[in-house]
């Protein structure tokens, strides 16, 4: 990576770590929640240990980083390694900063809901990086990796045992909205990470068959398979195109087909995951 790039990362990373450290310290402290996050935890264990947070927050994270490091490779951890440290650095200077903060909204549920949408930016900036704000997060990167569970449904399930745990210092009402609040985090981060990337599966038959092929290919830059297609109806024979496309694509593939042939009969569906396997050729 050049300077510029390496720059670039960094200041994405910080801002990220910046915008988490806010949804922390001005909205999860305050309600008194432990939501899909080490800091969470940290909350808790500042009523049985006499530290800062910021200061738990570090030591908690350094342990996970090393676990980090070891299991999800060398660029995840030496990003981990930055935004760990930062992480509790903006907590240090916002508690210096606001020593007698209380909330914003002034209202417990409020401030969840809050964290839930303003963390969840945070993290998605930092997985879509290759990088996490350490912690949870990077429990949530091993299960993603190892056990194929999707980021929003690893960061639920890690933070679920985070969450419970609050029965031991809170009320009830606090425990079930930290349990709630881990559940909507992970619906939200999954929204944010891969329903912008997700890719859509574009199905068409038109009379404009030539001339889509080529649209695809040449404008789009991407690829199709073709498909002979009988109607059950009067058995008429067609050619179905099918078509993988990103988010930009798949718009710019609508507009030419909706001036071109608005009669084209289209289907969608939403993909995930594109695995391909080439073939091994023997010697």
């Amino acid at each position: 990576m050049n300077n510029k790039g390496l720059i670039k990362e960094i200041f994405v990373m910080t801002l990220a770590d910046a915008i988490t450290a806010i949804a922390v310290f001005f909205f999860l402290v305050p309600s008194h929640t432990s939501i899909s996050s080490i800091s969470g935890l940290g909350i808790i264990l500042t009523h049985f240990i006499p530290l800062p947070l910021s200061v738990i927050t570090m030591v908690l994270n350094i342990l996970l980083l090393i676990i980090g490091f070891i299991l999800c490779g060398k660029e995840f951890g030496a990003k981990t390694v930055y935004t760990s440290v930062m992480l509790p650095v903006f907590l240090g200077i916002f508690e210096k900063i606001f020593p007698d903060f209380t909330s914003l909204t002034g209202s417990q549920e409020l401030d969840a809901v809050c964290y839930v949408l303003v963390v969840s930016i945070g993290l998605a900036m930092l997985f879509n990086m290759n990088a996490s704000s350490g912690g949870l997060d990077i429990v949530a990167k091993i299960m993603n990796k190892y056990l194929h569970v999707d980021l929003g449904k690893a960061m639920s399930l890690s933070g679920m045992c985070v969450a419970l745990s609050s029965a031991f210092v809170y009320d009830k009402k606090t425990v079930v909205l930290s349990v709630l609040g881990t559940y909507v985090n992970g619906i939200v981060l999954d929204y944010f990470i891969f329903d912008q990337n997700v890719k859509r599966r574009v199905c068409i038959i038109t009379k404009k068959e030539e001339e889509l092929r080529e649209f695809i290919i040449n404008n789009l830059h991407s690829g199709a398979t073709i498909y002979e297609a009988i109607g059950a109806y009067n058995f008429e024979k067609h050619n179905e195109i099918i078509t993988i496309v990103d988010k930009r694509e798949y718009q710019a593939l609508m507009n030419y087909i909706s001036s071109s042939d608005p009669g084209a009969f289209i289907t969608v569906y939403k993909v995930s995951d594109i695995r391909y396997r080439p073939k091994k050729i023997s010697a």
